[in-house]
This record gives C-alpha cells, sequence and structure tokens, in this order.
C-alpha cells in the first residue's frame, strides 16, 4: 500500500514536470527557437505550443521589437581636431523569413552572430572613423545628419547578414575639447560684435545721406521760394515804375522817387528793429538838399 503512494505521487510529479516543459506561451512580438537533441528544429510565433518533453527545448526567445543602443565614439576631424561622438542606433531583428528556415532574419540574429550590440558598436566606430577625417570640424557640425546617414547604409549592409536591420543611426552630440570649444565662442562673439558694428555703421551712414537729402530738398525749396519771390518783386516794380510814368513823370524822375521810397522803407524796418537808432548821412550837403526836399514836400501837403 505505501509502495502503491509512492509510485502515484512520484507519477504526478513527472506529469507535473511534463506538463510544464512540454506546454509553453510566447508572448507578442517575439519568436522561441526550437531545438531537438541540440540541433534546430523550428521556430514557433506568438500563441500556445507544444513542445517534446526532456527531446526538444526553447534555444531562445527572440524579440522582434525595435532596440535602441548609445554608445559614445572618438574620432579626429580633417584639421586634426579630437571631437567625442555621442550615437544612437535603432535596430531589429529581419523579419523576413527566406525560402527555408535557416535563411530567416530569426535563424541568422541568434546561429550567426554572438554578440551582436558589440559587433554593431565596432562596425558603426568604423564607419565613422572613416567618415570623419573626410571633414573639417566645422563641416562636421553642418553635415551630422549627411555623415549619420553614410554611416547607417554601411553599417546597415554588414549588418543584415546577420540577421539585423539597422532602422536609423544619429549623431545626437558632438563633444569638443573646452580649449577648442572656448575658442569656438570667442570667434562667434567677435563675428557678430563685426556684424553689429557693420550695422550700426550703415545705420550712421543712413541717417547722414537721409539728412543731406532733406537739407538739399529744402535748399531747393528754398531757392524756388526766394526766386519766386524777387520775381514777384521786379513785376510789382515793373508794374508801379510803368504806373508813375503814366502821371507824366520822367523815367529819370520815376527811377529816383522808386528808389528814395525802397530807402525809406528799409530805414522804417531797420528803426523798428532797434529801440536807441541814429543815422548820420556820410554827407551832409546831399543830407542837407534832402532835407530841403522833404520840407518842400511837406508844405506842398498842407497847401
Amino acid at each position: 500500500m505505501t509502495l502503491a503512494i509512492v509510485f502515484t505521487i512520484l507519477a504526478i510529479i513527472l506529469l507535473l514536470l511534463l506538463i510544464k516543459d512540454g506546454f509553453f506561451i510566447v508572448q507578442q512580438q517575439h519568436s522561441v527557437i526550437i531545438e531537438r537533441f541540440g540541433k534546430f528544429a523550428r521556430f514557433v510565433g506568438p500563441g500556445f505550443h507544444v513542445k517534446i518533453p526532456f527531446i526538444e527545448r526553447k534555444a531562445a526567445k527572440v524579440s522582434l521589437r525595435t532596440m535602441k543602443n548609445g554608445f559614445d565614439i572618438d574620432a579626429k576631424t580633417a584639421d586634426n581636431v579630437t571631437i567625442g561622438l555621442e550615437v544612437s542606433a535603432q535596430y531589429h531583428v529581419d523579419y523576413d523569413m527566406g525560402s527555408n528556415p535557416t535563411q530567416a532574419g530569426i535563424y541568422r540574429s541568434f546561429y550567426m552572430l554572438q554578440n551582436p550590440v558589440d559587433q554593431m558598436r565596432d562596425f558603426i566606430t568604423d564607419a565613422l572613423r572613416s567618415a570623419i577625417p573626410t571633414y573639417s570640424l566645422d563641416e562636421v557640425f553642418a553635415r551630422k545628419d549627411d555623415i549619420a546617414r553614410d554611416v547607417n547604409v554601411i553599417v546597415s549592409e554588414q549588418m543584415a547578414a546577420y540577421g539585423f536591420t539597422i532602422v536609423s543611426t544619429l549623431i545626437t552630440r558632438i563633444a569638443l575639447p573646452k580649449e577648442v570649444e572656448n575658442s569656438m565662442n570667442q570667434i562667434n562673439a567677435a563675428q557678430r560684435t563685426r556684424l553689429a558694428a557693420q550695422d550700426l555703421a550703415e545705420a550712421d551712414r543712413i541717417k547722414v545721406v537721409t539728412e543731406a537729402l532733406a537739407k538739399a530738398e529744402a535748399m531747393e525749396k528754398a531757392g524756388e521760394g526766394i526766386a519766386n519771390q524777387r520775381k514777384a518783386i521786379a513785376l510789382g516794380i515793373k508794374d508801379s515804375l510803368e504806373t508813375i510814368k503814366e502821371s507824366g513823370v520822367s523815367p529819370q524822375e520815376a527811377n529816383e522817387l522808386f528808389m528814395f521810397t525802397q530807402w525809406t522803407d528799409m530805414m522804417t524796418t531797420f528803426a523798428e528793429g532797434q529801440s536807441n537808432t541814429v543815422v548820420l548821412p556820410n554827407d551832409f550837403d546831399s543830407s542837407t538838399s534832402m532835407f530841403k526836399q522833404m520840407l518842400v514836400a511837406q508844405e506842398a501837403d498842407r497847401k
């Protein structure tokens, strides 16, 4: 009776082990490689599966999701500056199943390459150290994306043989030696200062030119005003002389009367601007004659 119970317990344990080893579930976006007696048998996708206990085993569970790894790589530019590059690579196992299982990306990714991340790092390092020396430091910054695309093409071809697809290779950061970074900042600051000085000089030039044009235009308008004023004065004088001539006065007397009238107007205007003004003639004989003429004229007005 006791022996029967022992055998029953052992049978139950064995059955549980068989169930545990024979039934398994594969998660979404994964694939499991099954080996029989150490040799590749098949690979299975997501879902519930059964394998022969103790004869078949799950050799590997391969993820089909896109993965990312970052690498720090140093390289030297054409102008002999050593820079540090932070590179990010996105990749996944090749989804192509091929004409037979041994050509599938899942098979090659497991059996052909022991450490794919290290191998990918070596490929990217080699490609970058071959490309960077052909560019100057400024060109590396300006063509960073072009360099990354070229590296991605090269590494994709190399990793495809091992069942991996490189989605993208990105240069996320370029690190410079401290002294080089300080020099570049000083150069940039000097360039900005020069541009600012040029802009200020151009603004001053525009201001001077604008003021000169405005002054020239004002002088032109003033000249036109003076010319028009003189023209009007000349026309007025002409009309006045014609009127005086029509009254029977000789041309010489008309001119003398007009000049005397102009002189008195000028003296009146001058006297209005001065509080104490005394005007003396330079020829008293002439002034006496002029004074007598003014007295005669006043006497004539009274009569």
